[in-house]
């Protein structure tokens, strides 16, 4: 196990939760192969003893068996893969040192988190609920996003997007060419539904925020969508498409910026 608990304390927690799970072969390859810098980024700036309860509490429920291993390592999160029988599930822990000013800042015109209290533990909880909300947002709206089972504290348990292994950024895994035109239309008509019928716009749409799944789209990251009476939300929603717009012109696909964002006929 990566945790123990006795007497209402904690009383093990491994220098790295990932080595737990590893044979001995598997541990010398990984100490060989991984950085000191990058052991820290990925376990020990997320697993302090608040978070390891948390980790506790929902495992004990039933929403996960072990950590196995790392899928991303983020500036305000790390997402971990995680057993659940015999499949997995996908364990995302926003650190508790993660600039809670910022985030502030990006809720509070959010109507939806109005009178948001100025306290960082509250504040980078209700971030963590706030991308779970705005998963279900997009999935109510007919989206191909993680499904999002369980959020608690700063730990949010979603739908492992994957086979074996988890499935890759775009910008790692870019569409064929026979898939090109497809894979941009379908995320226009996705940021469009987002909008339309979601009633939310991502605000942090990129190339390292959309997975390749056997050749279709998947949106992930969406802690920072926001509700669409949001103040400026037309210049995010923008800011969404012309980015699109750029990574895809890079792949070769014959497009404009301008022209497409002057395609868009929402309405508020």
């Amino acid at each position: 196990m990566i945790y123990s608990l006795q007497n209402n304390s904690i009383t093990k927690v491994i220098y790295n939760p990932y080595l737990d799970l590893m044979d001995m072969k598997g541990r010398q390859r990984y100490q060989k192969n991984v950085s000191a810098k990058e052991r820290f980024k990925a376990y020990e700036n997320v697993f302090d003893e608040s978070t390891m309860r948390a980790i506790f509490k929902l495992s004990s429920q039933g929403y996960f068996d072990d950590l196995k291993g790392t899928i991303k390592i983020g500036k305000e999160a790390n997402v971990f893969s995680a057993t659940k029988g015999d499949g997995l599930v996908a364990i995302k822990i926003y650190r508790k040192s993660a600039n809670f000013k910022k985030m502030y800042e990006y809720m509070a015109p959010d109507p939806r988190f109005s009178g948001l209290k100025r306290n960082k533990t509250n504040i980078i909880y209700s971030w963590a609920k706030k991308e779970y909300r705005n998963l279900l947002r997009a999935r109510s709206a007919g989206l191909k996003v993680p499904k999002p089972i369980a959020v608690y504290n700063n730990i949010l348990v979603m739908e492992f997007i994957g086979d074996k292994d988890a499935a890759q950024q775009m910008n790692k895994d870019k569409p064929t060419t026979s898939e090109l035109k497809s894979f941009y239309e379908t995320l226009i008509k996705d940021l469009k539904k987002l909008y339309v019928e979601g009633k939310i716009v991502h605000a942090d749409i990129s190339e390292f925020n959309i997975l390749n799944y056997n050749g279709k789209p998947v949106i992930i990251d969406f802690s920072h969508a926001v509700d669409i009476k949001y103040p400026n939300v037309k210049q995010l929603l923008e800011r969404d498409v012309k980015i699109l717009v750029r990574f895809f012109k890079r792949q070769g696909l014959k497009i404009d910026e301008d022209k497409e964002w002057a395609k868009w006929t929402v309405k508020n």
